[in-house]
């Protein structure tokens, strides 16, 4: 990583302080509070879930009492989104996020980072999104035929207190989305750019953040993936705070350079710092609101207290009668009548469209839990061919747990598919060395038919012999332990679920945040009429 010249040019503009910029700036002597508001990772998430966890009415009623109080003690606030708006449960993908956008607009968004998945749909539609945000998407690295694509800052005057505000977004995203809809588009590298905008802004800005869209590797180790904000805090100092996004995970500390991965929501949250620079990340899905209580005074910006708000999120717990009912961590909060009013047309509207014939099959497509968790099934080749597809893997494994119905023979409706995937699992592609694949493959095997561990493969041919693999192949060749091999499967697998070994701290690790209904709806409706036959499962598994 090529750190030194970046430090040693920009560190100098930032000690040397804004005063001598010109300008008007903060009054000597005097003690300034600044709230910082943020999520990150939507992910369509605009209504509650089934549980009655997050939504942006819980989200908005949350966000205004803590303006209020804030304005109240005399302080000023700022409310950004780390990206990635787009993509995550059909009422909102099948409008295009307009919702969101919307609900974004109600709630007061005064910036947000570009995400990797704001590209996941034509440039109209990104077009569209940007024209409808009544706040700006940032960021300084995103080139369109050798110009910036977005504007790189904004600067806000909070009663006298400069603060800029600086997008970022993850280089991976070339690699992440269609080539059509990045035709002409270039990803700069994070730190070289920040090296060019930072001295600029500096002398425009008292404080400045970086609102990110690159995810937090605990202690910089970000394996196959772009660099994070870890690595980029400490390349380029000079940036007080870091509102990230990406990687999807509560940035609260254990210890210096520890994640502390029990974390429960309601607790105390230490967020990380590196070089100088505090770094958030409020989990996904609005389901935390972050907060960051600063003052600044004489030149200093100093955090005094920082909670991450959980958004009516919940737990099992047991009754004495022996039920289970789901609990609130903390006080629920109520939903704001104005943004149910102007939400409640989209989720009526998407609930509709479930109903529309997204394609047709000449058979069966048998996801029967009998049946599915016991053998190889069309079905479960047709959830790995799609997966597969999506993410341009080189095989895949599906729990058979996470089918839940078959595919009926005639019309298809959305409905159906969602009959099948109704869970909302996003769909995850892991690189591994071929070793790696090979004792995954065997800890697939091992699961036993009946259960809903039962693994469902595509791309691979397998021999198993008593719950162990004999033979593997790739495309027909065997596996090699010195390749690479890319392996698409759910999130809740990936994340141990199952009994399945945990990839989700894996630094070939990437959630896609395409959720499973929507990949398989999209390859149905691309390879409609669906033959059967054609996914007939055949010796590609032998076991026994």
């Amino acid at each position: 990583m090529r750190t030194s010249p970046l430090l040693i040019s920009v560190s100098v503009l930032a000690l040397a302080g804004c005063a001598q910029w010109g300008g008007p700036g903060p009054d000597k002597d005097k003690t300034y509070a600044i709230t910082i508001l943020h999520t990150n990772d939507h992910h369509g998430r605009f209504w509650q879930n089934r549980d009655g966890e997050y939504g942006m009415a819980a989200r908005k009623t949350v966000v205004d009492q803590i303006r209020q109080e804030v304005k109240a003690a005399g302080g000023y606030s700022l409310l950004l989104d780390g990206g990635d708006v787009n993509t995550g449960v059909p009422e909102s993908d099948l409008q295009d996020a307009v919702p969101d956008f919307r609900g974004m607009n109600l709630l007061g968004y005064d910036a947000m980072a570009v995400g990797n998945h704001e590209f996941d749909k034509p440039p109209v539609v990104l077009q569209m999104q940007r024209d409808l945000a009544s706040f700006p998407m940032l960021s300084a690295n995103i080139y369109k035929d050798g110009s910036r694509m977005f504007a790189p800052y904004k600067v806000f005057n909070l009663g006298g207190i400069r603060v800029g505000v600086m997008g970022l977004t993850t280089e991976d995203t070339q690699k992440m989305v269609h080539p059509d809809n990045v035709r002409g588009v270039t990803f700069a590298n994070v730190q070289t750019e920040t090296a060019k905008v930072l001295p600029e802004l500096r002398q425009k800005a008292d404080v400045v953040i970086a609102a990110t869209h690159m995810g937090h590797y605990e202690d910089g180790k970000h394996g196959v993936q772009a660099a994070g904000d870890v690595e980029l805090a400490r390349a380029v100092k000079g940036l007080d705070m870091i509102v990230g996004g990406h990687s999807q995970n509560p940035v609260c500390m254990k210890a210096e350079n520890v994640v502390d991965r029990a974390y429960v929501p309601g607790a105390a949250c230490q967020p990380d710092r590196q070089n100088g620079t505090w770094i958030v990340q409020a989990h996904e899905w609005g389901k935390y609101v972050g907060r960051a209580d600063f003052t600044y005074r004489n030149g200093e910006f100093k955090l005094v207290k920082y909670t991450l708000v959980p958004i009516n999120l919940k737990k099992a717990v047991k009754t004495t009668d022996g039920k289970t009912v789901m609990q609130t961590y903390t006080p629920e909060i109520a939903e704001s009548p104005e943004m149910l009013q102007l939400l409640k047309p989209f989720q009526d509207f998407g609930q509709q469209k479930l109903l529309v014939e997204v394609g047709s099959s000449d058979a069966k497509l048998e996801g029967d839990r009998s049946v599915v968790r016991s053998q190889p099934t069309a079905l479960g080749v047709m959830i790995g061919q799609a997966m597969m597809d999506k993410t341009k893997a080189d095989f895949a494994i599906v729990n058979a747990g996470g089918v839940r119905d078959s595919l009926p023979a005639g019309k298809l409706t959305y409905k159906d598919v969602l009959t099948v995937h109704p869970f909302g699992n996003t769909v995850v592609v892991v690189t591994l060395n071929g070793k790696e694949v090979l004792d995954y493959l065997n800890a697939a095997a091992k699961m036993t038919p009946g259960s809903g561990a039962f693994a469902q493969f595509a791309g691979v041919q397998l021999v198993i012999e008593g719950g162990k693999v004999q033979s593997a192949k790739v495309a027909g060749q065997d596996i090699d332990p010195a390749k690479t091999y890319r392996m698409a499967i759910n999130n809740f697998v990936a994340a141990g679920g199952d009994g399945y070994p945990k990839l989700s701290t894996h630094p070939g690790y990437v959630d896609t945040g395409f959720v499973d209904a929507d990949v398989l709806r999209a390859y149905i409706a691309a390879n409609s009429p669906l033959k059967s036959q054609a996914y007939a499962p055949g010796n590609n598994v032998v076991r026994r």
